[in-house]
């Protein structure tokens, strides 16, 4: 306690004027830079505040003086109970801390001539121009070493070291520094200061505002070339400016943009292919003989349909399906087949060229020797260090802050929660479903007659089904219980990776985002699964249908599939969530910024300095582009593993990813304090999940095709059961498919619970004995009446077929085309071996040159001395 006491008294920080420049980005004197800010309530004005926050404020900001920082603190000029402190890093701490991060800075210009490409020759014209963000010098680069200063390239002290490197050091000192002794245990951990209320807030600073020039001379300006050059919404056909985005934000926001923009650009060429599916669908939908037949009163009107619920659906005649028949076809068609082989193939050479193009920027970026032992401790998991065990690597001992007992207990109880969080998803997918059952006998009892007694709504009246209804209302449910669930998941499984405690923020964002993605997959999924999967294709026959729950029949699907509902759920749930967020991550941190400007307005004659425009903007978050990253791979999840029953999903993700990538830039330039810039060589952890979805997109796209489109059975009935021996004709033709696709049923065998009432018996329906129903089963007069028939089981070894080949013949071209797209371009990897080893060879000579200016003194003093001795 007096160590701590004495600390105190040693460092007190002066509260320094403002100089009334609002762009100075310096302390008082104009000299040393600010690097952080960190913003705190002085308790002297406020009686709420602890007195322990002060104690330990202070003993903060002693133990970074202690470190060699300097601070410079300033009152608020919008609120006088603020106070403004403001972290400086000398030079000296800079190489210190450079050296302990290894960071990469450069030593000589790189005089290798730039490599080019055909595609760099047609995108040029869609970059900014150079005029007004130049392009940045290319160096020779290595690791900082502070006692080899003189090898690397020193024109300005001052400039040497990026703004971003400082923050992100600056960062590393503060996460670091105690604030607080108990006995020979000192606590650190900034992010507990911030937390518990000692400190407000804690950012580096924008270099200007977003939309108007700094002043000072050598102010670059970068924040107003990164709004009006890609936030801006005038630039939204302009490639985006990476290098300064990775400069003024780091890698890692440099990365997640560099990943949606090659996103965006290959979901232009889907989105294409996919169109043309559509339009051909929405081309033939009259002409499919299907439809046709349907929809012809002398084949679909005579066909009598049996009721899909009990005693109270009526009878129905097949031409009342007409339009939603024609809407099956516009997806339902071999257009789908293909463009469903196409996505497949697509998805492998949008992860392959990532790589390679990934490769190129790790190159670029000076991440490519990035190492997993580069990577610092979190503070929250050094603070607990308290077991000792020999590290397997250097045997050495080494703190650790649980036992392997304790770990497994910890993972275990991790595994456990989100368990039962997917529990409570299927148990929540499986209520909608009992709506589904429930709300289908309300609206098949009550709609017709609404439509038919209400003139206003006759127009709707051949669109509007009780299938229907009850699918658009069930989507919309399921897309709030998916809303409401992920807002309550997202806390759960940010306390349940914070228990484990992860080693270091990266070993950290791989937990959370595979919990986070695990429990995103069945919650956005599950609907869509049960759809394409399992509704109508366990549901008996008329006279013995299934029942849930022992009351509720099991819901049937329309006479031409699933495949219209599913493509209503993928469309309303798309779309919901694409319009959310967008209007989420506009409105939200704009309204909050005009709240904050309102409740602290000033005078304007009041000059604000540059810290205080930046503490009125919103903070980034812990997690970062976290739910960036998972709101686009959940979109791509829509876009690869249901894209045969929507082959408009790619254009939708084109047009949100467009506004996406313009919402982000301008919220993360204009609404949010600057980030710390942090290193990233890849996006992460995201990279297997995009490849487990690949994967399995081929096996779901296969089995919608086989199992909930039509168009097995109809290539069945064209090539086997058109012709002899099943059928007179000689000629492969679909005619006659519906009349073969539907089976007879005897009304008389209807039981009397199920047997629909006389009171809504249809006035047509005179001396009707059969009514007819969706599946493959032998007639009543039948030995083996109301058994499967030979058909069916035709159609399921069909499928599981036509399922079998596809799988494999798409699996091995994927296989081939990742064999043979190497990650890493061969011109690229021999540059790299190039520049490598031109470093060693620079750093080489350059220690030799320095040896020599030490040894040149003694070299001559022994010259000097020699003649003497002789």
């Amino acid at each position: 306690k007096s160590d701590m006491d004495l600390q105190l008294k040693m460092f007190q920080i002066l509260i320094a004027e403002f100089n009334g420049n609002p762009d100075s980005l310096f302390f008082n004197d104009g000299k040393r830079r600010i690097d952080f800010v960190l913003v705190y309530e002085d308790e002297s004005k406020s009686a709420s505040e602890k007195k322990g926050s002060q104690r330990r404020r202070e003993f903060f900001e002693g133990s970074l003086m202690n470190m060699g920082v300097e601070l410079e603190a300033t009152q608020s000029v919008m609120d006088e109970k603020l106070v403004y402190v403001k972290v400086h890093m000398p030079f000296e701490v800079l190489c210190t801390y450079a050296e302990v991060l290894h960071i990469k800075l450069p030593i000589q210009p790189n005089d290798l001539a730039p490599q080019s490409s055909a595609y760099n020759c047609f995108t040029h014209h869609f970059y900014p121009s150079e005029d007004v963000i130049a392009k940045e010098a290319d160096f020779f680069t290595a690791p900082f070493q502070k006692d080899q200063l003189k090898c690397f390239w020193v024109k300005d002290r001052e400039q040497f070291f990026t703004p971003a490197m400082r923050s992100r050091m600056a960062y590393y000192i503060l996460s670091r520094a105690p604030y607080d002794v108990k006995g020979n245990v000192k606590k650190f951990g900034f992010n507990k200061l911030l937390d518990g209320g000692v400190y407000k807030a804690a950012y580096p600073l924008h270099d200007c505002r977003f939309n108007v020039k700094s002043k000072e001379p050598d102010c670059p300006n970068e924040r107003f070339l990164l709004y009006n050059e890609w936030a801006h919404p005038k630039s939204f056909y302009k490639m985006q400016p990476l290098d300064l985005i990775r400069k003024y934000f780091g890698e890692k926001i440099g990365m997640y943009f560099a990943w949606l923009g090659f996103y965006t650009v290959m979901l232009t060429l889907a989105a294409a292919v996919g169109l043309g599916c559509f339009i051909y669908g929405y081309t033939t939908r009259e002409t499919s003989t299907w439809s046709k037949e349907v929809c012809d009163p002398r084949i679909g009107g005579e066909i009598v349909m049996c009721p899909q619920c009990d005693e109270i659906c009526p009878y129905w005649r097949l031409n009342t399906t007409c339009e939603s028949s024609k809407r099956l076809c516009i997806f339902d068609n071999y257009g789908t087949l293909v463009f469903a082989i196409f996505m497949s193939v697509w998805v492998t050479l949008f992860l392959e060229f990532w790589k390679r193009y990934q490769a190129e920027l790790e190159h670029d970026w000076d991440t490519v020797e990035f190492l997993q032992q580069e990577e610092q401790l979190r503070p929250e998991y050094e603070a607990k260090c308290i077991y000792e065990r020999v590290n397997p690597v250097t045997q050495e001992t080494e703190k650790v802050p649980y036992t392997a007992c304790g770990k497994c207990m910890r993972v275990s109880c991790g595994i456990g929660t989100v368990l039962f969080w997917v529990l409570l998803i299927i148990a929540s997918v499986v209520g909608v479903i009992v709506y589904r059952l429930a709300m289908f006998i309300t609206f098949s009892s009550k709609l017709r007659s609404e439509l038919n007694n209400r003139k206003e709504l006759e127009p709707f009246k051949e669109y509007v089904t009780p299938q229907m209804a009850t699918s658009i209302t069930a989507s919309i449910i399921s897309f709030i219980i998916i809303m409401i669930l992920n807002s309550v998941y997202e806390k759960v499984a940010i306390w349940i990776t914070d228990f484990e405690l992860p080693r270091t923020k990266t070993e950290y964002e791989n937990s959370l985002t595979l919990k986070m993605f695990l429990f995103q997959f069945v919650n956005y999924y599950s609907s869509c699964f049960y759809i394409a999967f399992f509704k109508g294709k366990v549901v008996g026959y008329p006279g013995q249908p299934v029942y849930w729950l022992g009351s509720l029949r099991n819901e049937e699907c329309d006479p031409g599939g699933c495949l219209t509902e599913l493509t209503t759920q993928l469309s309303i749930i798309m779309t919901g969530k694409a319009v959310w967020n967008n209007i989420q991550e506009v409105l939200l941190p704009w309204v909050k910024n005009l709240m904050f400007r309102h409740c602290t307005q000033v005078g304007s004659e009041k000059v604000i300095p540059r810290w205080e425009q930046d503490y009125r903007l919103q903070p980034i978050g812990k997690l970062g582009l976290f739910y960036e990253y998972l709101e686009m791979v959940i979109q791509f999840g829509f876009v690869t593993l249901f894209v045969a029953s929507f082959p408009l999903a790619p254009l939708l993700a084109l047009f949100n990813n467009l506004c996406e990538i313009r919402v982000d830039a301008w919220k993360i330039t204009t609404q949010f304090r600057r980030v710390v810039p942090e290193k990233a060589q890849d996006i992460g952890a995201w990279q297997p999940i995009l490849q487990g979805v690949a994967i399995l997109a081929v096996a779901t796209n296969a089995a919608i095709i086989a199992f909930t489109s039509d168009m097995i059975p109809r290539l069945v009935y064209y090539w086997a059961f058109s012709v002899s021996p099943y059928s007179d004709g000689s000629d492969h033709t679909m005619t006659g498919y519906i009349n073969s696709s539907l089976s007879v049923f005897n009304i008389a065998d209807f039981k009397k619970a199920i047997r629909p009432s006389e009171e809504i018996t249809p006035y047509w329906f005179n001396n009707i004995t059969t009514c007819r129903y969706r599946d493959f089963r032998h007639p009543p007069s039948h030995p083996n009446q109301y058994d499967f028939s030979i058909y069916h089981w035709h159609v399921i070894a069909a499928k599981l077929a036509f399922m079998i080949v596809v799988e494999h013949i798409v699996y091995f071209t994927k296989f081939m085309l990742s064999y043979m797209i190497p990650d890493v371009p061969e011109a690229l990897k021999e540059q790299i071996k190039r520049e490598r080893y031109l470093t060693q060879v620079i750093l080489h000579e350059t220690n030799i040159k320095h040896f020599k200016e030490l040894m040149k003194p003694i070299a001559d003093n022994l010259h000097y001395v020699s003649p003497k001795l002789l």
